[in-house]
């Protein structure tokens, strides 16, 4: 038995999240409101990832431009539903007095979905919006309304972690990691789970225990455990096995992409620095960026001064994290200046995350910090640009998401982990324990 046919109406948002939206609703048809293409067209202009969603859809609705798409629709395919455009109607005798600014972009979309939902009792009627709001208003008139979840993580809870612990295995294992390029097959583990290319485990035998990772061996496309060892970074060194791990994987330049999470504190960032800057001689720049996401309701636009002062406040956490790695040496020490040289000749590069669009990142260590608050095609585009000899390392907390639209489930970084789980040049590694402070961890843990 076929499921039931459905029609969805889609909020603005959701074609700015994701332009080729359309193609994702399978045999169901498709609604989109004047109103939302009024929308489209004041974001038009610009370089940021939604003026380009904004562009992209806009264009691919020309291709498809018939009077069909006003006149009973388009089809968008074999299997596929329709593909239509209404214009507004009056407002509804219904909502007159709950939604009296009917001037409202939302409330006018709301409107014409109540609309097609009283004339069309045959098909569920849905609309598809990422503003918690708007879904909310539409239940409240009874009208269905879901999030866009296309691009989901369908449980963050068990998103992988790329760390596992194994106990009582043997001691001769253990023993044998500790020899002169010591290793064993994984297979030997017997705990009924894989292994997945670049996983780090922690191995423990009574008092022993030893730190590896599944990795390549010299036998292509042969996987191995094979020790990690504790390596301190540009006067960084790592404090527990995650760390260790997280520093093994920034340093491997066999994996040109790694992703790093845990909440504040556990030292994401400093680590992807601190590793950036200890292989600095292998690549042509070092680059250090972050989309800029206000606190408030004022943007980059509102601050005084020129570029550089206007992106110093949301760029103040890298130099923090830059001054943090200064402070291992003394003022005046080769290490201290050659940071300081490297700044003056731009090696080392701060900038925020919308001024790379459009760059070739050929042999360049790039850390994209805070990248929960990009979307999932944000972090696809920044990925697609790397050029060879480039090292990708995205940084984030997928529980501190700052982005209107976006949540533990839709975030970009969570996306990428999930997706990019078990490729041969890609590791993750999840941080657990706070290592700023004894008060920063007690403020994470209860507050």
């Amino acid at each position: 038995m076929s499921p039931p046919h459905k029609i969805f109406i889609l909020d603005t948002n959701v074609i700015l999240h994701d332009s080729s939206c359309i193609h994702n609703f399978d045999e169901h048809d498709i609604i989109i409101p004047i109103t939302v293409l009024e929308e489209l067209d004041q974001f038009k202009k610009g370089s940021q990832i939604i003026n380009y969603h904004a562009r992209k859809f806009v264009r691919d609705l020309d291709t498809l431009s018939t009077d069909k798409l006003v006149n009973g629709g388009l089809r968008l395919g074999e299997d596929k539903g329709k593909l239509s455009i209404r214009f507004e109607k009056k407002v509804h005798p219904d909502l007159v007095t709950l939604f009296p600014n009917i001037e409202k972009a939302d409330h006018r979309i709301l409107n014409l979905a109540y609309h097609i939902a009283q004339e069309d009792k045959e098909h569920a009627v849905i609309l598809v919006s990422k503003d918690v709001n708007l879904r909310m208003k539409a239940r409240s008139i009874q009208l269905s309304a879901e999030d866009y979840t296309t691009d989901h993580v369908r449980d963050p809870d068990r998103l992988y972690s790329g760390c596992r612990y194994e106990e009582d295995v043997a001691a001769a294992l253990i023993d044998q990691l500790y020899e002169q390029d010591g290793a064993f097959p994984g297979e030997l583990i017997k705990n009924g789970v894989a292994f997945t290319p670049n996983e780090y485990v922690v191995l423990r035998n009574g008092k022993k225990s030893a730190l590896a990772t599944y990795t390549e061996s010299l036998v292509e496309n042969e996987f191995v455990i094979k020790r990690v060892l504790k390596q301190s970074v540009y006067g960084i060194t790592p404090r527990n096995a995650e760390q260790s791990f997280a520093v093994h994987a920034l340093l491997n330049p066999e994996v040109k992409l790694v992703t790093i999470s845990g909440k504040a504190g556990t030292g994401k960032t400093l680590l992807a620095l601190a590793a950036a800057l200890e292989t600095r001689s292998q690549f042509r720049q070092i680059l250090l960026t972050r989309p800029v996401m206000p606190l408030s309701n004022k943007d980059i636009g509102y601050l005084p001064g020129d570029i550089q002062s206007k992106i110093k406040p949301y760029m103040q956490p890298l130099y923090d994290n830059l001054g943090v790695i200064r402070g291992q040496f003394p003022e005046k020490s080769d290490m201290s200046q050659r940071l300081q040289r490297m700044l003056d000749e731009e090696k080392l590069a701060i900038e925020p995350l919308a001024y790379i669009r459009g760059r070739s990142l050929v042999r360049m260590y790039m850390i994209v910090d805070e990248a929960q608050n990009l979307t999932p095609h944000e972090v696809k585009t920044i990925i697609t640009r790397a050029g060879e000899g480039t090292k990708v390392v995205f940084t984030g907390d997928i529980h501190q998401i700052d982005h209107p639209y976006l949540g533990i489930h839709s975030n970009g970084l969570s996306n990428l982990i999930d997706k990019m789980q078990g490729q041969k040049i890609y590791a993750h590694i999840d941080l657990r324990k706070g290592e700023r402070s004894e008060l920063a961890e007690l403020a994470s843990d209860i507050l």
